[in-house]
């Protein structure tokens, strides 16, 4: 039987990417299984544009880093790949799209990414053949542009197989089946064996997931474009037009020879091949529906009046594989040991292939990738986010919005709600404002005197503004409730419990039953994987709470290091346990209030946990705080959680309870400068670098992560979580903001926000240890105005956390 080290499954560019950098580290025992022929699914008939433009700034620099392969492909292997390095131009017709672009131009800049906002009279010298009417500016990214799809892949490929990679065309995967530590994958070629598989079958992962028993989140979509015949305009402009984005009339436009390309995103497509994709889809297209783009072909006719009258030499209509969120699906999956994916590029697969093939290539290799991947990461979504009509109902509303602007806190609707917990209506009544995370409902912030319980996005502050500071003060001056069922909760017990989690928390385990710790749980180089609390319920039980968000990630990180003898069982109980926080200084009194049990500082104190009866409601309550106050999670069996809540209500009520929400708490732990994993805490960083020393316990036995961070705690840390307080105006730093001392970039923002009760603008950022130290002044780009910041102790709220403890 043939075998190989790693088998790819899949021959698109995402495949193909990663076989070249899996070859390129010096893993050659590797081989790449291709249906059909290189390329012949979404990638032949893709556009090939190639832009560096994205929210995020890990995702910048994956796109970065992709560009910049592919410009040194044609020198490495002789393959042409057509590369057009032209730029790419997208217009502002809105100062809310201006701020957008600014807003982006920093995230470009702490990278160092040319990123330009221009003028009207620069962006007509550009692209002449455009009518300016009603245009502001745009945005200019001059080492943009766009390459061939199916060169660039032969061109990868050709690099791998140089170094000893190998592909088979016309293999199609049948089967997969694990045994002995190794993957049997059946062909129409016979069988072969693997230790790891990597499913980048692109609008085919769904199918070859199955195979092994998992749902991916992907959904193929069609997508559209057209070119027309040769242009005089086109041929008489000097040099090759920038590609451009008419973001507001959503659709792109590059040069094609003498021609123009366009790719419209109408508000209604088509999702395609739901109920499986034909086993003969290779190299084919599917019928052109022009009606469906009326109106933005209309659009791009009054902007391009050469378009206008143009004839049409061809229409395209292929499937692209789209995820919930757009982005794809990377590393490994949980439950399934060496099966990875690299799928689910939407019909962004070019730009992003050649940078996430490689992070997927360390992931392989080196257990985690050099960067934060946590927005592609496979782990993301669970099974309710992966059924069929919420990722088409997700997809298609992010299709139709693609160039819509996308605000730092925006909440999209379709698909929703998907996961609700028994306080959904109740509190929906009482004005809340709900946002999603891991597909849970949750309160955002609370509308007050008949104001509109909905959200109106701005780069500036939001219209939430007055009401989460009337949240914030109101829970620091007296008590509030708030609705955390979404945290993610396991329960870990077996006589073998205490030593696995022993071996993964970097901090002591709680030593008595009703102990808490707050721990990490770090990768062998020291990084941050998991933020969690431990309670001891028992010498061998344990009861984990995590975010929402990272439910199923810290899950598969625990999973993945049980012992194999059994001694250990993992159950993730988050939808067995609801959960009501409360906070603020009159919260003993309520808690008191509802039980004949002690409550007092002594009986019951900070990082103590205790099973309660709170009125009719049995509640595990757990003395911790997210916000700097006298405070309780209050865990429970879901089904008591109305009879609780109403109970808080009733004898809160003479005390002031407010009800509050995320917004609020976000608020409040940035004046507390506590920590959250995905913005402040990542993989990327220790828990030396985040200012987490008193979690680490460098005295007890040996734990993952800690020989890395003995040697760092020895040669000293470079950069350290700091945080500033910044003249804002009226506008806050939200994340990737670059941060400067004079001229000089020194760090960006890792988060920021408005504290309201301190009423200082905040953000916390990773700098070099000389620039971190109280009182160092520096500026922050907000918006293009570089405001003054100073570097504060922390935290600024409480710094003797005598209401904490109180």
């Amino acid at each position: 039987m043939r075998s190989a080290e790693i088998a790819i499954i899949g021959g698109g560019v995402g495949g193909a990417s990663l076989l070249y950098h899996l070859a390129r580290r010096g893993c050659t025992d590797v081989v790449l299984l291709e249906k059909n022929e290189l390329t012949s699914g979404s990638t032949w008939h893709a556009a090939g544009l190639c832009t560096q433009f994205n929210a995020s700034l890990n995702l910048m620099e994956l796109l970065r880093r992709s560009i910049e392969l592919y410009a040194s492909l044609e020198a490495e292997t002789g393959q042409a790949v057509d590369l057009h390095r032209c730029g790419s131009l997208r217009l502002a017709c809105s100062e809310a799209r201006l701020d957008e672009y600014r807003h982006r131009q920093g995230t470009a800049q702490s990278l160092g990414i040319p990123f330009e906002i221009l003028g009207p009279e620069r962006v007509r010298e550009l692209w002449p053949l455009l009518d300016g009417e009603g245009l502001l500016g745009a945005a200019y990214l001059p080492t943009d542009g766009y390459i061939d799809p199916s060169s660039v892949t032969r061109a990868l490929v050709r690099g791998a197989t140089a170094r000893g990679a190998t592909v088979l065309r016309h293999t199609a995967v049948t089967g997969l089946d694990r045994g002995d530590g190794v993957w049997r994958i059946e062909t129409t070629q016979g069988p072969l064996q693997a230790r790891v598989v990597v499913n980048a079958a692109g609008q085919w992962a769904r199918e070859v997931g199955r195979l092994v028993g998992v749902e991916h989140p992907i959904v193929p979509l069609e997508h559209h474009y057209l070119i027309t015949e040769p242009l005089a305009e086109v041929a008489a402009h000097p040099g090759e037009l920038p590609v451009l984005r008419d973001v507001d009339a959503s659709y792109y436009v590059r040069s094609e020879g003498d021609a123009l390309l366009v790719g419209p995103f109408e508000k209604h497509t088509c999702a395609w091949g739901i109920d499986g994709i034909p086993d003969d889809f290779h190299g084919q297209l599917l019928p052109g529906d022009l009606g469906r783009l009326e109106a933005v072909l209309e659009h791009t006719a009054r902007r391009i009046p050469a378009f206008g009258t143009a004839g049409i030499r061809t229409v395209l209509n292929g499937p692209d594989g789209y995820t919930p969120d757009g982005r794809c699906l990377m590393g490994p999956v949980p439950g399934l040991p060496d099966y990875h994916v690299l799928a689910g590029f939407s019909i962004f697969g070019i730009v992003f292939s050649g940078g996430a093939g490689g992070y997927a290539a360390e992931w392989i290799l080196d257990g985690q990738p050099s960067d934060n991947m946590w927005e592609l990461d496979v782990r993301r979504f669970d099974a309710a986010q992966s059924a069929t009509a919420f990722v088409s109902a997700r997809a298609l509303e992010l299709y139709g919005d693609e160039y819509a602007i996308h605000y730092p806190e925006e909440e999209t609707p379709a698909g929703r709600p998907l996961k609700t917990g028994p306080l959904y209506d109740r509190l929906a009544e009482r004005g809340a404002v709900y946002g999603m995370r891991f597909g849970w409902e949750r309160p955002l912030w609370f509308a007050r005197d008949g104001e509109p319980a909905r959200d109106r996005y701005s780069f500036r502050r939001g219209n939430w503004h007055d009401a989460v500071g009337a949240e914030c003060r109101a829970v620091r001056s007296a008590v509030g409730v708030l609705d955390q069922t979404s945290f993610g909760k396991y329960e870990v017990s077996g006589p073998g419990a205490a030593a696995l989690l022993d071996r993964l928390c970097a901090n002591h385990l709680p030593q008595r039953d009703g102990q808490i710790v707050l721990t990490p749980l770090c990768t062998p180089r020291g990084g941050i994987e998991c933020d969690l609390t431990v309670t001891r319920l028992a010498a061998d039980r344990f009861y984990l709470v995590s975010a929402a968000a990272t439910e199923l990630h810290d899950y598969a990180w625990i999973e993945r290091h049980l012992p194999g003898d059994g001694s250990v069982r993992l159950e993730n109980v988050t939808a067995r346990y609801g959960v009501l926080t409360l906070a603020g200084p009159r919260s003993r009194e309520l808690l008191q209030a509802l039980t004949d049990s002690d409550c007092g500082r002594e009986a019951f104190g900070f990082f103590r946990c205790r099973d309660l009866a709170l009125g009719t409601a049995p509640v595990r309550a757990l003395r911790v705080s997210y916000v700097g106050e006298l405070g309780y999670e209050l865990h429970h069996p879901v089904e008591f959680q109305r009879t609780l809540y109403d109970a808080l209500q009733e004898a809160g009520a003479p005390l002031g309870l407010v009800d509050w929400g995320y917004r609020a708490l976000d608020s409040m732990r940035l004046e507390k400068a506590y920590r959250l994993w995905g913005a402040d805490l990542s993989a990327d960083w220790t828990p030396l670098e985040a200012g987490l020393e008193r979690f680490v316990d460098f005295d007890k036995g040996d734990f993952l992560g800690r020989d890395a961070l003995v040697a760092q705690r020895e040669r000293g840390v470079e950069r350290r979580l700091a945080c500033l307080a910044v003249d804002a105006d009226d506008a806050d730093c939200h994340g990737s903001e670059p941060i400067r001392a004079g001229d000089e970039l020194v760090g960006y923002v890792a988060a920021g926000g408005y504290g309201h009760v301190v009423e200082e603008s905040i953000a916390l950022a990773y700098l070099p240890v000389d620039y971190a130290t109280p009182g160092t002044t520096l500026r922050v780009q907000i918006l293009g105005d570089r405001r003054p910041a100073r570097v504060v102790d922390t935290p600024l709220y409480d710094p003797k956390n005598e209401r904490l403890l109180a």
